[in-house]
């Protein structure tokens, strides 16, 4: 294990094991003052958020978009305070957490016995969301995590989750897709972020005016198994509730090929994630390279 990874496994471990134990007020200045310490010093992400909300917030001045990295850099290092601290949140404070609207869509399709599948993109804490459904609606479900590195750092993370009500798949390995369409198949519940796949295997869709890839597994899920495909939006406002926005169903299309329905679907996810983003572009925590324009072919998509 190098240097690098051994530090990022100790101040994981560091957080989890203290942050936890301070009182939420103090975890919220904690979390703010990081956030604007790390905005002054405009390293790589603060930077590359930037980009990204121009984006979002086209003609937006340079003032404009330095106060959106700023707010989202307040609302990245709340969701990992609060993703620290979550272990330790009574059940109460879990279900009242949370406030989605059209809860509905979800429930109604649970209660269907076709399965759901919820693809959200990374915005404000969908731990805290996840941690709702298993505690409010009591509904286990089933995600997907990457493999972190190093080793040690992913099996925190897993046991983070599992902690909260969750099975956690590994991405890699190939297995993932079909316990994920059994669980489906079986009525349950599958939670994906998907705003982000820029491998090969991603589906290309327009996303606030330019090309990008976003993952095609929910649409073949819903496809291959007839499960509810529903995007969620989540967000922030000025109290400690977390808002949310269950979005109408994505229906598979009646004709085409797997391929084409693929691209119509997450088109259509892409689309339902592009409206959240633009009414709350400071909750969305994309640090990394999003659109085929900036990917450095050398580098390829960091």
């Amino acid at each position: 294990m190098s240097t690098a990874d051994r530090l990022s496994d100790a101040l994981y471990g560091l957080g989890w094991s203290t942050v936890k134990k301070l009182p939420e007020p103090a975890a919220v200045r904690l979390g703010r003052a990081l956030a604007d310490l790390t905005w002054k010093q405009r390293g790589k992400g603060v930077q590359r958020l930037e980009s990204n909300y121009a984006r979002v917030v086209p003609g937006a001045t340079p003032e404009r978009l330095a106060e959106l990295s700023r707010a989202g850099m307040r609302s990245y290092l709340r969701y990992w305070m609060e993703s620290f601290r979550l272990p330790a949140w009574s059940r109460e404070r879990v279900r009242t957490g949370f406030d989605p609207k059209d809860i509905h869509h979800l429930t109604d399709g649970l209660a269907s016995g076709r399965g759901v599948v919820l693809a959200l993109p990374h915005m404000a804490n969908y731990d805290l969301a996840g941690a709702w459904v298993t505690t409010k609606l009591e509904t286990p479900f089933t995600t997907v995590a990457e493999r972190l590195k190093p080793e040690t750092l992913y099996d925190r993370f897993v046991a983070y989750r599992e902690g909260l009500g969750m099975e956690v798949l590994p991405h890699s390995g190939g297995s993932a897709f079909g316990t994920l369409a059994r669980r489906l198949r079986d009525g349950g519940l599958v939670c994906l972020v998907a705003d982000r796949d820029l491998s090969a295997s991603g589906v290309e869709v327009d996303f606030f005016g330019e090309r990008t890839r976003m993952p095609a597994g929910p649409a073949l899920l819903a496809q291959q198994t007839g499960a509810l495909l529903l995007p969620v939006t989540l967000w922030y406002d000025e109290s400690p509730i977390m808002k949310g926005q269950v979005h109408p169903p994505i229906e598979v299309p009646e004709s085409g090929t797997r391929a084409e329905k693929t691209s119509v679907m997450t088109q259509a996810l892409a689309d339902a994630f592009a409206t959240g983003i633009a009414d709350h572009p400071e909750d969305w925590h994309m640090l990394q390279r999003l659109w085929l324009a900036d990917l450095d072919p050398a580098k390829g998509p960091s």
